[in-house]
């Protein structure tokens, strides 16, 4: 955490906190109305988060007119408000033993079922998508305890009061320094680790297809299935209707024989979670964080103004989700984008 005065926390705390007490006088529906309305209005006033944000929709939704993704660029953003200043301050008051069925529904997460009723560790992932941090918690609190990865936040105050929230129900929080032990600790007897595997992951990170682009992920998720040969859930809360009303939707499981026998495993279980976590955003691209610089970090070659490695391409036309069309679209992208850098 970087270096802040007691003074400069108490004055970002008090009022986050008043601000939070007086919004329980209200319905949770007219609170979100609220926070939507709030984050139009920061989406017209900040053009470069809001310019960003529809970049990369035109870019990953070709098809879709430029009308379409300026609108989602801004529902993407009152999202984002909803979250922070409803979801976020609500879901422990909410989201109860005794009430999680009124908020939370598991029909379209069945197939997920059968491992996490076992004594088997397992990876829960999720991306930027949804409300990510009502996943883990939701899971806890339905009777499936669980750590999550998370950095905290800068200010003492608030991060105690989030993590307050967050592990009221048994979610147990890590933070991202000094965690290994721990997650590794928690694999070993059978436990389940939450992870937002959208991030970008810099230039050391795997170059994966993502919306028809690269984009850099972790190498550490795929390491630790494979070394504690745990099945890999991809899921996502998605948000019902304008309450805190989601359903827990899976996309994907990637069990440890799918990739024991591929060329290239880590590439492989890599490239098919992100896969998983597209699928889930195409559904409701209004409920991702387009404002985030998911492909900032760009492959060696292209930094080079290199033609993409043909041992690269290989992985690529490899995978089986991708037909020969969408695999050669991808390559020849990012050549441009080399021809481009150069």
């Amino acid at each position: 955490m970087s270096r802040r005065s007691g003074l400069q926390n108490l004055v970002e705390y008090v009022p986050a906190r008043l601000a939070a007490t007086f919004m329980q006088c209200f319905p949770c529906e007219r609170n979100l109305a609220t926070c939507a309305a709030i984050g139009r209005g920061y989406a017209m006033v900040n053009r470069r988060h809001r310019k960003r944000a529809e970049e990369q929709l035109r870019r990953a939704f070709p098809e879709r007119t430029r009308e379409d993704c300026q609108r989602i660029a801004v529902e993407s953003i009152q999202h984002l408000f909803q979250l922070a200043a409803v979801d976020a301050v609500s879901m422990g008051r909410l989201i109860r033993p005794e009430t999680w069925h009124r908020h939370l529904h598991f029909e379209q997460a069945a197939s997920a079922m059968p491992i996490l009723n076992s004594d088997r560790p397992a990876l829960l992932l999720t991306g930027h998508c949804g409300n990510w941090e009502l996943l883990g918690f939701g899971m806890s609190v339905v009777g499936y305890p669980m750590a999550a990865l998370a950095r905290p936040l800068d200010n003492p105050l608030l991060n105690k009061w989030v993590l307050d929230i967050r592990q009221s129900w048994g979610l147990e929080v890590l933070t991202k320094w000094g965690a290994t032990p721990r997650m590794q600790s928690i694999l070993e007897r059978g436990g389940r680790l939450g992870f937002i595997a959208d991030q970008n992951a810099g230039d050391q990170g795997l170059f994966v297809p993502f919306f028809g682009r690269l984009a850099s992920a972790y190498k550490s998720i795929g390491l630790l299935a494979m070394q504690y040969d745990t099945p890999i859930i991809i899921a996502m809360a998605r948000r019902r209707r304008p309450a805190v009303d989601y359903d827990i939707v899976v996309s994907d499981i990637i069990q440890p024989g799918d990739w024991s026998d591929q060329d290239d495993p880590l590439y492989y279980l890599t490239a098919r979670y992100t896969a998983a976590l597209e699928t889930l955003i195409r559904d409701c691209p209004e409920q991702y964080l387009w404002i985030h610089r998911r492909w900032k970090s760009r492959p060696r070659h292209v930094r080079q103004g290199k033609t993409m490695p043909e041992s690269l391409a290989r992985k690529i036309r490899s995978l089986p989700w991708l037909n020969e069309n969408d695999a050669s679209a991808i390559i020849e992208e990012s050549n441009r984008e080399s021809l481009d850098a150069g």
